[in-house]
């Protein structure tokens, strides 16, 4: 357990120093998330279609349920930031489904 407390010390010190410009020699990956897109209901209809899906389809691809989609569709609500992800990669790779073994076409 005291080599774990070291550990965690030294690290905050090693977090500390660095704020204070005294560490040099220290990699840093700086990352840049895009926003979420916003999308519209005829977009994420479009989407689905595109799919070649009944909602029904689409919702259990997603993991969600036939009236999530249907209110996306009809405006009523709108997709969260985790399904706003989803239907950007959806909408940039269309055999994404399919790449992941999420679905199977026969």
């Amino acid at each position: 357990m005291n080599g774990l407390f070291e550990s965690i010390k030294q690290g905050l010190n090693e977090a500390i120093e660095y704020e204070q410009n005294k560490l040099t020699n220290v990699k840093v990956d700086k990352i840049s998330i895009k926003p979420l897109h916003i999308y519209s209901r005829t977009k994420i209809k479009e989407i689905r279609e595109r799919q070649k899906m009944t909602q029904k389809l689409f919702a259990q691809a997603l993991g969600v349920s036939v009236k999530t989609v249907e209110s996306w569709e009809t405006g009523t609500n709108k997709p969260s930031g985790s399904a706003s992800r989803l239907l950007e990669l959806l909408d940039n790779e269309n055999e994404l489904f399919e790449k992941c073994s999420i679905i199977a076409r026969t």
